[in-house]
Protein backbone atom coordinates (compact mmCIF):
# COMPACT_ATOMS: atom_id res chain seq x y z
CA UNK A 1 0.00 0.00 0.00
CA UNK A 2 1.61 3.20 -1.04
CA UNK A 3 1.03 6.94 0.20
CA UNK A 4 1.05 9.65 -1.42
CA UNK A 5 3.54 12.08 -0.79
CA UNK A 6 1.48 14.89 0.47
CA UNK A 7 0.16 12.28 3.02
CA UNK A 8 3.59 11.14 4.67
CA UNK A 9 4.80 15.00 4.97
CA UNK A 10 1.10 15.59 6.74
CA UNK A 11 2.07 12.83 9.17
CA UNK A 12 5.61 14.09 9.41
CA UNK A 13 5.01 17.23 10.26
CA UNK A 14 2.27 16.21 12.86
CA UNK A 15 4.51 13.79 14.37
CA UNK A 16 7.43 16.81 14.67
CA UNK A 17 4.74 18.92 16.07
CA UNK A 18 3.35 16.64 18.76
CA UNK A 19 7.08 15.99 19.80
CA UNK A 20 7.95 19.37 20.03
CA UNK A 21 5.02 20.04 22.15
CA UNK A 22 5.91 17.34 24.50
CA UNK A 23 9.48 18.14 24.69
CA UNK A 24 8.45 21.67 25.68
CA UNK A 25 6.09 21.52 28.40
CA UNK A 26 6.83 22.78 31.19
CA UNK A 27 7.58 20.21 34.49
CA UNK A 28 5.34 19.54 37.48
CA UNK A 29 6.62 19.37 40.58
CA UNK A 30 5.69 16.70 42.78
CA UNK A 31 5.06 18.86 46.11
CA UNK A 32 2.13 20.67 43.48
CA UNK A 33 0.69 17.38 43.14
CA UNK A 34 -2.24 15.71 45.64
CA UNK A 35 -3.77 17.59 48.59
CA UNK A 36 -0.02 16.94 50.70
CA UNK A 37 1.84 20.02 49.52
CA UNK A 38 5.18 19.00 50.67
CA UNK A 39 8.13 16.52 50.06
CA UNK A 40 6.75 13.16 49.40
CA UNK A 41 9.94 11.42 50.05
CA UNK A 42 10.39 12.52 54.21
CA UNK A 43 8.17 13.24 56.83
CA UNK A 44 10.30 15.59 58.35
CA UNK A 45 8.80 18.94 57.85
CA UNK A 46 5.13 17.14 57.48
CA UNK A 47 2.57 17.36 60.26
CA UNK A 48 -0.70 17.13 60.31
CA UNK A 49 -3.81 19.70 59.99
CA UNK A 50 -4.85 20.40 64.14
CA UNK A 51 -8.61 18.74 64.14
CA UNK A 52 -10.72 20.08 65.99
CA UNK A 53 -13.53 17.16 67.52
CA UNK A 54 -16.26 17.76 69.13
CA UNK A 55 -16.28 18.14 72.66
CA UNK A 56 -19.69 17.97 73.60
CA UNK A 57 -21.29 15.20 75.83
CA UNK A 58 -22.92 12.21 74.32
CA UNK A 59 -26.81 13.45 73.90
CA UNK A 60 -25.95 16.87 74.03
CA UNK A 61 -24.26 17.05 70.35
CA UNK A 62 -25.44 17.22 67.13
CA UNK A 63 -26.59 14.34 65.28
CA UNK A 64 -25.47 14.23 61.63
CA UNK A 65 -27.31 12.67 58.55
CA UNK A 66 -25.16 9.72 57.25
CA UNK A 67 -23.55 10.38 54.06
CA UNK A 68 -25.74 7.72 52.19
CA UNK A 69 -27.77 5.02 52.49
CA UNK A 70 -26.93 3.09 55.34
CA UNK A 71 -23.07 4.73 55.29
CA UNK A 72 -21.72 4.22 59.27
CA UNK A 73 -23.08 7.12 61.18
CA UNK A 74 -20.42 9.94 62.71
CA UNK A 75 -20.03 9.50 66.26
CA UNK A 76 -21.21 13.08 67.05
CA UNK A 77 -19.62 13.39 70.60
CA UNK A 78 -16.80 13.07 72.49
CA UNK A 79 -14.37 9.55 72.42
CA UNK A 80 -11.70 10.57 74.47
CA UNK A 81 -12.78 8.14 77.69
CA UNK A 82 -14.22 5.70 75.59
CA UNK A 83 -11.59 4.50 74.08
CA UNK A 84 -10.00 2.33 73.36
CA UNK A 85 -12.64 -0.48 72.52
CA UNK A 86 -12.05 -4.38 72.97
CA UNK A 87 -14.64 -7.34 72.99
CA UNK A 88 -14.30 -6.89 76.92
CA UNK A 89 -14.70 -3.26 77.31
CA UNK A 90 -16.86 -1.29 74.74
CA UNK A 91 -18.23 1.80 76.39
CA UNK A 92 -20.34 3.01 73.02
CA UNK A 93 -22.99 -0.14 74.15
CA UNK A 94 -23.38 1.36 77.53
CA UNK A 95 -26.22 3.78 75.67
CA UNK A 96 -26.45 2.42 72.25
CA UNK A 97 -27.42 -1.28 73.01
CA UNK A 98 -30.81 -1.88 71.82
CA UNK A 99 -32.40 -2.47 75.23
CA UNK A 100 -30.97 1.23 76.66
CA UNK A 101 -30.68 3.20 73.33
CA UNK A 102 -34.29 4.22 73.68
CA UNK A 103 -34.12 5.55 77.58
CA UNK A 104 -31.06 7.79 76.98
CA UNK A 105 -32.44 8.94 73.56
CA UNK A 106 -29.62 7.06 71.52
CA UNK A 107 -29.68 5.80 68.35
CA UNK A 108 -29.37 1.69 68.84
CA UNK A 109 -27.33 -0.09 67.03
CA UNK A 110 -28.73 -1.61 63.78
CA UNK A 111 -29.98 -5.27 63.57
CA UNK A 112 -27.14 -6.01 61.35
CA UNK A 113 -24.87 -5.85 64.36
CA UNK A 114 -26.70 -8.10 65.97
CA UNK A 115 -27.31 -10.60 63.32
CA UNK A 116 -24.01 -13.55 62.59
CA UNK A 117 -23.58 -13.57 59.05
CA UNK A 118 -21.32 -16.89 58.92
CA UNK A 119 -24.58 -18.74 60.50
CA UNK A 120 -27.45 -16.42 59.75
CA UNK A 121 -28.84 -16.27 63.03
CA UNK A 122 -29.67 -13.29 65.22
CA UNK A 123 -27.77 -12.85 68.21
CA UNK A 124 -29.03 -11.46 71.69
CA UNK A 125 -25.68 -9.38 71.86
CA UNK A 126 -23.23 -7.46 69.24
CA UNK A 127 -21.93 -9.42 67.08
CA UNK A 128 -18.08 -10.40 67.75
CA UNK A 129 -17.65 -9.06 64.05
CA UNK A 130 -19.16 -5.92 65.22
CA UNK A 131 -17.71 -5.18 68.76
CA UNK A 132 -15.06 -2.43 67.24
CA UNK A 133 -17.30 0.16 66.42
CA UNK A 134 -14.76 2.96 65.60
CA UNK A 135 -13.40 0.56 62.98
CA UNK A 136 -16.51 1.86 61.01
CA UNK A 137 -17.48 5.08 62.81
CA UNK A 138 -15.24 8.11 63.04
CA UNK A 139 -15.50 11.67 65.14
CA UNK A 140 -17.12 14.22 63.58
CA UNK A 141 -14.39 16.75 63.39
CA UNK A 142 -14.97 20.80 62.37
CA UNK A 143 -12.12 21.03 60.24
CA UNK A 144 -13.22 22.71 57.04
CA UNK A 145 -12.70 20.07 54.18
CA UNK A 146 -10.18 19.87 52.05
CA UNK A 147 -11.55 19.95 48.30
CA UNK A 148 -15.97 20.61 47.43
CA UNK A 149 -17.50 17.38 47.86
CA UNK A 150 -20.65 18.29 45.72
CA UNK A 151 -21.74 14.34 45.88
CA UNK A 152 -25.64 14.31 46.87
CA UNK A 153 -26.87 11.30 48.40
CA UNK A 154 -30.08 9.87 47.76
CA UNK A 155 -32.12 8.18 50.12
CA UNK A 156 -35.08 5.67 49.45
CA UNK A 157 -36.96 5.97 52.58
CA UNK A 158 -36.64 9.25 54.96
CA UNK A 159 -35.96 7.10 57.66
CA UNK A 160 -32.81 6.26 55.43
CA UNK A 161 -30.86 9.49 56.57
CA UNK A 162 -30.74 8.46 60.13
CA UNK A 163 -31.41 4.81 60.34
CA UNK A 164 -29.92 1.52 58.90
CA UNK A 165 -31.88 -1.15 57.29
CA UNK A 166 -28.95 -3.12 55.56
CA UNK A 167 -29.75 -5.83 57.54
CA UNK A 168 -33.20 -6.11 55.57
CA UNK A 169 -31.64 -4.99 52.13
CA UNK A 170 -28.29 -7.15 52.06
CA UNK A 171 -29.29 -9.45 49.65
CA UNK A 172 -30.81 -6.98 47.62
CA UNK A 173 -30.28 -7.86 43.64
CA UNK A 174 -28.47 -11.18 45.24
CA UNK A 175 -29.82 -14.28 42.96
Amino acid sequence: MMFSKKTLIAAATLTAIIATGCAMSSNISEESLGLRKTDLYTENTTTGDKTSYSTVAAGESKVYERAFENAPPMISHEVEDMLPITIDNNSCLGCHDPLVAASVNATPVPKSHLFDMRKDKVLATVSNARYNCTQCHAPQSDNEPLVENTFKPEFRTQNGMKHSNLLDNLNEGVQ
